[in-house]
């Protein structure tokens, strides 16, 4: 054990928390994967187990092999990759719009692996990165509103007009989260109230269009405004997954029904993936609600102690930015669980099933790791790196 310790770095309070979640995160998954054995007539119960165990392992070298690499590289290498992920959003878009009636436009597979991989979960890592580094190298300078428009919001404007078609949830905490960095960064406000503006009315238009042109995009604009109509029912008729997580949550009572024995699972789409907080709230109470609560608030508490230490202004950012997200997301997956917000289709980071969305979060986490274990750098260094010295560098 001692021998693990010395070769990890960072936040120690970080990796325990990780830890606790992997591990929390079996039991739900096993109990909750029964609705894709029996129901879905997928697998087995210890096989969805197995396959989870192994995506958090790898999840975890994910960790590891990231917060090994100082957090400076990550500036420039955000730059190298924004160019990759908007061909990826280009080509998971191009690839389709429904297999077997559900929406296909968010994933394309990776070869040789028969694994799904959700692009825009990527795309929204990497565009965090690039705006932490262009507020952090435009801190100290005087913003021009017609600058910023090329440099920072027309590559996120990009990103986000090639996510939205087939995902507006991530489309709008993406955007939520940029605005936030920007005003955290300094961006000027009224700025801010521009591209709000223009989000806004880019919304609209992209509304305008797709129902001008259903082909293009069948069913998008109608199932936002299903998903809406049923959140905002008050005639008790309720959308099916919603109706079945209240049971859940409703049964649970203040100590659950105890582990594996939820019932709901049975019943509830999306058991371990959307709407697993419903389960473990069934199978473990009020108090297991409150502790999951907890812990994810706790590792903000240290994602923001990690972002307070940092020695640079583009650390700060980047933890921040790359953090705040995972925590902001699982707070939504829970208010859809509870239904205080309609159904987005996030999952509960680290604990719901998924290889993307537990990938993404491990190499956040990393990044965020290497921060905390950085020692102290200068502004100038990290952001007068070259993209492609750091490229050169990398394959030296």
């Amino acid at each position: 054990m001692k021998t693990i310790f010395q070769h990890i770095k960072g936040d120690k309070a970080i990796w325990a928390i990780v830890t606790i979640l992997a591990i929390f995160s079996f039991m739900p998954i096993y109990s909750a994967s029964t609705n894709l054995v029996y129901v879905v007539g997928n697998g087995s119960t210890l096989g969805h187990l197995v396959k989870h165990i192994v995506l958090l392992l790898t999840g975890f070298a994910v960790i590891y092999g990231v917060h090994k690499i100082p957090y400076r590289y990550f500036s420039g290498g955000s730059a190298l990759m924004l160019p990759v992920v908007v061909l990826l959003l280009i080509v998971t878009l191009a690839q389709g719009t429904t297999i077997g009636g559900a929406n296909a436009s968010r994933w394309i597979r990776i070869p040789f692996v028969g694994i799904g991989f959700q692009t825009s979960t990527l795309a929204g890592l990497v565009l965090m990165v690039y705006v932490a580094r262009y507020l952090a190298k435009n801190k100290e300078k005087l913003i021009g509103f017609k600058e910023s428009l090329i440099n920072l919001w027309l590559p996120v404007g990009l990103v986000l007009v090639l996510i939205l078609p087939a995902n507006f949830s991530t489309t709008a905490i993406i955007f939520f989260m940029v605005l936030l960095l920007s005003f955290i960064g300094g961006y000027p406000l009224k700025f801010i109230g521009y591209i709000l503006s223009i989000g806004l009315f880019a919304f609209l238009f992209f509304i305008l269009v797709a129902k001008a042109f259903p082909d293009a995009m069948p069913n998008r604009v109608n199932t936002w405004k299903s998903r809406i109509e049923n959140f905002s029912k008050s005639d008790g008729k309720e959308d099916y997954q919603v109706e079945k997580a209240k049971i859940a949550i409703a049964t649970g009572g203040v100590i659950g029904k105890g582990p594996g024995k939820s019932v709901q699972k049975n019943f509830l789409p999306q058991s371990s993936s959307d709407f697993i907080y419903a389960i473990i709230v069934e199978e473990y109470g009020f108090v297991g609600a409150l502790v999951v609560v907890f812990i994810y608030f706790l590792l903000l508490f240290r994602i923001l102690i990690t972002a307070k230490k940092a020695t640079t202004i583009f650390a700060t950012l980047l933890v921040i930015g790359v953090g705040v997200p995972i925590v902001f997301q699982a707070m939504i997956n829970m208010a859809v669980a509870v239904n205080i917000l309609p159904v987005t289709g996030q999952t509960l980071p680290l604990i719901s099933s998924g290889g993307t969305s537990i990938w993404m979060t491990c190499f956040a986490l990393g990044m965020i790791l290497s921060v905390s274990a950085s020692k102290n750098e200068t502004e100038e260094t990290i952001l007068d790196d070259n993209p492609l010295d750091i490229l050169h560098e990398t394959i030296d």
